[in-house]
């Protein structure tokens, strides 16, 4: 019940954590509108978003991005480049169906659509952006460019 995110991933359970990403909100169940109304069917709508946890790291030949994303297929996950250098990964995870009959003890796993974007630099090479998804892990993979080294010429210095 804090406003401090966990370093710990998203573990909840009925024991005060103060690392939790939970939000009392004090006004939520008065008929007006509260100041964190707005925050809290924002947070509902993109609680998926939260939850969708990305790397980014960079090797000397490509920039690699890996997403968990599990119990997504490949077609409900898009890549996307927009503006020539901003990528963007975004998707949806719906809701399990309810049956009238089950009663639900817990429910916590993230629903609802997600989406993050990243500025890529000048040496991503745009047009050779790969992707592929594995183990509920989306990988992609945008090569750098090659940084060609100034050709160096020594002058002789007379006297």
């Amino acid at each position: 019940m804090s406003l401090i995110p966990s370093f710990f991933g998203n573990h909840r359970s009925s024991i005060f954590d103060p690392f939790s990403l939970d939000v009392w909100d004090p006004f939520k169940d008065f008929p007006f509108s509260s100041p964190s109304s707005s925050l809290s069917t924002r947070s509902s709508e993109t609680s998926a978003f939260v939850n969708t946890r990305i790397d980014w790291k960079e090797t000397p030949e490509a920039h690699v991005f890996k997403a968990d994303v599990p119990g997504l297929k490949k077609e409900e996950v898009k890549v996307e480049v927009e503006d020539d250098r901003v990528l963007q990964i975004s998707g949806e995870r719906n809701v399990e169906k309810e049956d009238k009959n089950d009663t639900w003890h817990r429910v916590e796993r993230s629903s609802g659509k997600f989406m993050r974007r990243f500025r890529l630099p000048e040496n991503a090479k745009m047009d050779q952006i790969k992707a592929s998804m594995e183990n509920g892990v989306l990988t992609v993979t945008i090569p750098k460019l090659e940084v060609k080294k100034p050709d160096v010429k020594s002058i002789e210095i007379s006297s």
